[in-house]
């Protein structure tokens, strides 16, 4: 996968500069309380791992920065004859080739490694967004299967059970929830009273239609029934719950 912003991976703003004018302040001290026990021995090494250490948090720029800068100070401080500008010898050209080849090769395979992290970075997070965005379509695309199957399932319910069926109702979803603290166990929840009247609502009795599209739940009910000769009877009935993608329904129909 090829990540063009692979090579922005270094933070920008002053906060850099203000670190790599630190590393080299700090470099030349180091190297100038080592001056008096090493002399001219490795003038260049304490930038060197001031230009590194810049370009493994900073990155390049500010590493280049520190490194030319680097040469300049150690050029002039620690290489004989000291401060002086005006002689160029062995000593000088020395520290000018070695110096800037050690510390670029080191930059250089700093910044490859780094643009090699932030990638690898930057792909993982891409698979990780990916990778959620794939579980939540697997779950809308299972829920929309289940509300299908359930769909299936309660038109089913409806053609096998057609001469028992008394009426269904709508519901909003988690209305079988308890809603409000301290709701004694097992009070029945109030309901939208909107119904659909099946082919054996007229014959049950209308105290018990409105008691039941008032706290109908799913479960065992019993109702008061016509029977062929006009008499009423206690008769046991069923409620069931059916989750669909047009919502949550309730059905009752006569029998246990």
């Amino acid at each position: 996968m090829e990540v063009q912003n692979a090579r922005r991976w270094a933070p920008r703003g002053t906060r850099a500069w203000l670190a790599a004018a630190a590393a080299l302040a700090i470099a030349g001290g180091l190297r100038l309380l080592l001056h008096p026990f090493i002399g001219p021995f490795l003038p260049g090494t304490a930038f060197c791992i001031a230009a590194s250490l810049i370009e493994y948090f900073f990155g390049l720029a500010p590493a280049l920065v520190v490194m030319l800068l680097g040469l300049c100070i150690a050029d002039y401080l620690f290489v004989p004859p000291y401060a002086v500008i005006t002689v160029f010898d062995r000593a000088d050209l020395v520290l000018l080739i070695s110096y800037p080849l050690v510390t670029l090769l080191v930059i250089a395979l700093i910044e490859r490694l780094r643009r090699s992290q932030f990638r690898a970075e930057l792909i993982a997070s891409v698979a990780q967004s990916r990778y959620e965005m794939l579980l939540r379509h697997d779950n809308e695309r299972m829920l929309a299967r289940r509300a299908v199957d359930e769909t299936h399932r309660l038109l089913r319910h409806l053609s096998h059970h057609h001469r028992t069926f008394i009426f269904i109702q709508a519901l909003e979803r988690n209305a079988l929830q308890p809603s409000a603290e301290g709701k004694p166990h097992g009070a029945l929840p109030r309901l939208p009273n909107e119904i659909a009247p099946g082919p054996r609502f007229a014959d049950v009795h209308p105290d018990d239609i409105h008691r039941l599209s008032k706290a109908l739940y799913p479960g065992s009910h019993r109702v008061r029934l016509k029977t062929g000769d006009g008499a009423l009877k206690l008769t046991d009935c069923m409620c069931e719950r059916f989750t669909t993608h047009a919502g949550d329904f309730l059905v009752l129909r006569i029998g246990a």
